[in-house]
């Protein structure tokens, strides 16, 4: 099958762009999670004219958020808004932020961690892309992990894809920034144990105790975990599978399952 050039040119470009450092967020749900987080600072607002009459009522509730938090809202074609985007789904809403501080691994309040689900933290490295990156937040933090700890290199340069990729979680999830053997040690000593994701030297995720306060780390599907930090770990789990298979999961499907794996054990 042959596709036009310019097709083909403008699919690379959007490829290339979801790459690319960006604080454009694209549709309702994520202007929600902001809204709800206060995570970051809304500068200006786009919405699509051409929808105005049947978004009626989205409008008059962005224009009320807009005189509250004092941003701007412009009404303009859908070109221009497409041309801000790098994907199809923002509805006619797409705005531009601030950044949003992460606070350091050392501004945890170590005092309100416990025994249950408030004790549940994790370290996700070595996610390629930002979607994937996305998909990983949206399930820990439905599956109530109480924070996720980030390397100083990390996705959220690119927070609006990751915040449509992770519908909003993203900005309502508690983030830190650490250095992983540092973050490791600072709560190893308060009283966590360290979990790694892994297959030498493992035990099946289901035969082992995840009772927190825990910190749970998840590797990308390339590199994995360092050494040192498999070393430095308490317990290493694997996923066995149901049948044969010499694939790996991707970090976003084993986050997701090793989250809920923590919830189900620690339901009450």
């Amino acid at each position: 099958m042959h596709y036009p050039l310019m097709f083909v040119e403008n699919t690379v470009k959007k490829e290339a762009d979801r790459q690319q450092a960006s604080l454009i967020f694209e549709g309702m749900t994520s202007f929600r999670a902001i809204l709800k987080s206060r995570s970051r600072k809304i500068l200006h607002l786009w919405f699509d004219k051409e929808r105005l009459e049947k978004k009626q009522r989205e409008f008059e509730f962005i224009q009320r958020m807009a005189t509250d938090l004092g941003f701007a809202v412009e009404l303009c074609q859908r070109d221009a808004i497409d041309s801000l985007a790098t994907g199809t789904s923002h509805g006619g809403v797409i705005f531009e932020c601030g950044e949003r501080p992460l606070p350091p691994v050392s501004e945890i309040d170590l005092s309100a961690v416990s025994d249950g689900i408030s004790g549940f933290y994790m370290m996700i490295e070595g996610i390629e892309d930002p979607y994937n990156f996305g998909y990983a937040l949206r399930s820990a933090y439905a599956a109530g992990v109480a924070g996720v700890i980030l390397s100083p290199r990390n996705w959220m340069s690119a927070a609006g894809v990751v915040c449509r990729s992770s519908a909003g979680a993203s900005e309502l999830l508690p983030m830190y920034v650490g250095e992983a053997e540092e973050t490791v040690s600072v709560l190893k000593n308060n009283g966590f144990r360290i979990i790694c994701a892994g297959i030498r030297d493992s035990v099946p995720v289901y035969d082992c105790d995840l009772t927190p306060p825990i910190l749970f780390i998840v590797g990308g599907e390339k590199r994995g975990i360092s050494s040192k930090l498999l070393a430095m770990s308490d317990s290493v789990v694997r996923l066995d599978y149901g049948r044969e298979f010499n694939g790996s999961l991707s970090a976003a499907s084993a986050a997701s399952i090793l989250a809920y794996e923590v919830l189900r054990q620690n339901r009450k």
